[in-house]
């Protein structure tokens, strides 16, 4: 198959998801176009299957704000046609799924029929697709693709309860890369920053509001109360500056490291004993299912889809948000050095459930139905 695929090529989750489940196509020698405004972070590697198409956004005195929307629509008809793509695949649902609509509907107009799935991981959902003045093209857009996905059935329950949608939505899970999301051997790097045998705890996130990364600091403030530990935080983002002050106000500076943004964060996670994972929404939770699979538990709350992959008092533990002493005993429990070797064992095993390539079939299936169903309705 020829596959479009459209999302934002950062480091958040969407985009993570879209360009490694690109690159999992393209090694199968499906032919892969990656349609953005940018180099997607993890599209780091050649292969002669993956393609790349830049969408050009151009400045006018006219536009207070660049119409990306048009220019990503207009891009796709480009691709389309030139590249004679199957299908298209775009990944958040603004305004990839409005402009693929856009897109769809233009190419008609020249007899090309292009069938659209649209795949919703979060935020597009629960926080931008609320808002009233995006609400109405949301709903369209997910209804008026060929087929749309889910990363989890808390996403799928929560689009249905508030947006008015007659779409079926397929729930197809995150994934994991296991060639690459494994423990490695790197204990020269534990020792140097555990010189002590401490306990090692990481947070990772965009230190967004939502992620509650003060929570992570104020549970190893209590656990550090009671054992020797080290804490690293991962990331970046509006956060930052108040998690800092927060660490001085504690007096837990000299025990707590920021990373700032890592591309590498498999090898940090492979020296970790315990993943903090706090947040008051996660529509998956793949910053989770990364550490599971260097075989580190997790401690989260049962917020969104967290609770569909941490399996409570087996890879971890679940705590309501903002519970921090539940979090701390919890922790602790872990940590214990009889306990830990067995949770470690079962996140792995956990893991392994969600390797790629359990996973990227049924992306394929869904690929060849949706192709099916749209040359029926051609035929008909």
């Amino acid at each position: 198959m020829k596959i479009g695929i459209v999302c934002y090529p950062t480091f958040g989750g969407s985009g993570v998801v879209a360009t490694e489940l690109g690159k999992a196509l393209a090694k199968e020698d499906h032919q892969v176009h990656f349609i953005t405004y940018s180099q997607p972070t993890r599209l780091d590697f050649f292969n002669q299957n993956l393609f790349y198409h830049e969408v050009t956004i151009r400045n006018y005195p006219l536009f207070d704000y660049a119409p990306y929307e048009l220019a990503l629509a207009s891009k796709m008809v480009d691709v389309v046609k030139h590249e004679k793509l199957d299908l298209l695949h775009v990944h958040y649902a603004i305004p990839h799924a409005s402009a693929a609509y856009m897109a769809k509907q233009i190419l008609k107009s020249e007899g090309i029929n292009i069938p659209v799935i649209t795949t919703l991981h979060g935020t597009d959902i629960t926080l931008v697709g609320k808002d009233a003045s995006y609400e109405p093209v949301v709903t369209f857009s997910i209804n008026a693709s060929d087929s749309v996905t889910s990363v989890s059935e808390d996403l799928k329950k929560d689009t249905y309860e508030h947006f008015d949608i007659t779409k079926e939505i397929e729930v197809i899970p995150n994934f994991i890369d296991l060639e690459r999301f494994k423990k490695q051997k790197k204990e020269h790097f534990k020792k140097a920053i555990c010189p002590d045998g401490e306990m090692l705890l990481v947070h990772t996130s965009n230190f967004r509001k939502v992620k509650h990364v003060d929570d992570v600091v104020r549970v190893f403030h209590n656990l550090r109360k009671e054992i020797p530990a080290k804490l690293l935080l991962v990331g970046d983002g509006p956060e930052r500056t108040n998690i800092e002050a927060l660490c001085r106000e504690l007096g837990d500076c000299e025990d707590i490291r920021f990373l700032g943004k890592l591309e590498a964060v498999e090898e940090v996670l492979s020296v970790a004993d315990l993943f903090l994972m706090p947040s008051e929404k996660e529509s998956f939770g793949l910053a989770a299912l990364e550490a599971m699979a260097c075989e580190v538990p997790v401690i989260s709350t049962n917020a969104g889809g967290i609770p569909e992959l941490n399996i409570q008092g087996k890879t971890g533990f679940l705590s309501e948000v903002g519970d921090i002493e539940d979090m701390t005993k919890n922790a602790l429990h872990i940590l214990d050095k009889k306990n830990l070797p067995t949770f470690k064992h079962n996140a792995l095993e956990r893991a392994k459930e969600f390797d790629i390539t359990n996973i990227l079939p049924l992306y394929e299936d869904l690929y060849f139905r949706t192709l099916t169903k749209n040359r029926e309705l051609q035929e008909s």
